[in-house]
């Protein structure tokens, strides 16, 4: 299934039924009378938050929305059935937003929360409701009023424990393979991954969500690179691992890289760097162990996350990120 993270869609809710013209003309009954009823209410248009989808993939096929319209009022005062709802089914996560993206109408972040949108039209009153002593055989009735009608668009934001940050190429997609069954495109050049990952980390006292998230460069916040379109997903994560790879062996790029990403993180939300960090040393298996030693230092001075030197190739480190993990969602 391919991952959409980002639609934009035409919602109409319903239109109300109009009202009815008509009169009595039972038998025996000397004098008649207006008895027409009043048009239905039409349907809403409502969301809500399903677990069983990961992807709004669904709105790319289909833009417009329609809820059901009212029926119109009928003879013997009886009003018209009103229109059915709507129910738009979007994944945990979903925000919706404006048609100009300034406004935040919903963000859903639990299962099975659901919003009414927009409101059907309120259905048209039948001649019955114009009788008065002055006036007892009116034809006068109303039509329905028109449903709401809107633009919206539809933002997901990947609700996962653990979040893999880091810039290209770091080894991001070859960490989440081997912690979990995703199997992501991984490949030796900038820019493999092109839409986030999920994998599940199964330990024995729980499952952990992972999300791989597209490498970030310098000036991700303004648009840079895949830019905005990622970082959202970062707020939903519980934690980061960020993936730094030391086998270019410059201990200046390795640290100038760890900025990068903190420093984008930052500009974006500066309230996402207060969630928890674990600094992992990629690649570590191509340097040597006192080179090692010596970017943790450095890193230290600029951190006070754990950092843990790992090799997806040799399996260094790997139990020790795996409890790390466990231990802190």
């Amino acid at each position: 299934m391919k991952f959409l993270d980002e639609a934009k869609i035409h919602l109409k809710a319903g239109d109300g039924g109009s009202g009815c013209v008509s009169f009595r003309r039972e038998k025996y009954i000397e004098f008649g009378g207006p008895d027409g009823g009043d048009g239905g209410r039409g349907g809403n248009i409502v969301f809500k938050a399903v677990s069983n989808l990961n992807t709004l993939i669904d709105f790319r096929y289909k833009q417009h929305f329609k809820a059901q319209r009212g029926e119109d009022g009928s003879g013997k005062n009886r009003t018209g059935a009103g229109g059915e709802d709507l129910i738009i089914e979007v994944p945990v996560g979903t925000v919706i937003l404006s048609e100009d993206k300034k406004l935040v109408i919903k963000d859903f972040t639990k299962e099975l929360d659901s919003f009414i949108l927009i409101h059907g039209g309120i259905g048209g009153r039948g001649n019955a409701r114009f009788k008065s002593s002055t006036n007892q055989a009116p034809r006068k009735f109303d039509t329905g009023i028109e449903g709401e009608d809107k633009w919206i668009w539809l933002r997901l934001k990947l609700i996962a424990d653990i979040g893999l940050v880091g810039l290209p190429n770091a080894g991001k997609s070859t960490l989440l393979k081997k912690l979990s069954n995703a199997n992501p495109k991984i490949a030796n050049y900038p820019f493999t991954t092109l839409k986030p990952q999920l994998g599940v980390y199964r330990s024995d006292q729980k499952d952990i969500i992972i999300a791989d998230l597209p490498g970030l460069i310098k000036g991700a916040a303004n648009g840079v690179g895949l830019g905005l379109n990622f970082l959202a997903h970062i707020e939903r994560c519980r934690m980061f691992l960020h993936v730094c790879d030391v086998s270019t062996n410059n201990f200046n790029e390795i640290v100038s890289n760890y900025k990068i990403i903190r420093d984008e993180i930052k500009a974006y939300n500066p309230l996402t760097l207060k969630k928890k960090e674990i600094v992992l040393l990629s690649k570590c298996d191509l340097i040597e162990g006192k080179d090692i030693k010596e970017i943790i230092t450095l890193l230290k001075k600029l951190t006070s996350s754990s950092i843990i030197a790992i090799s997806s190739h040799t399996n260094l480190g790997m139990q020790e990120l795996k409890k790390s993990c466990v231990n802190s969602i």
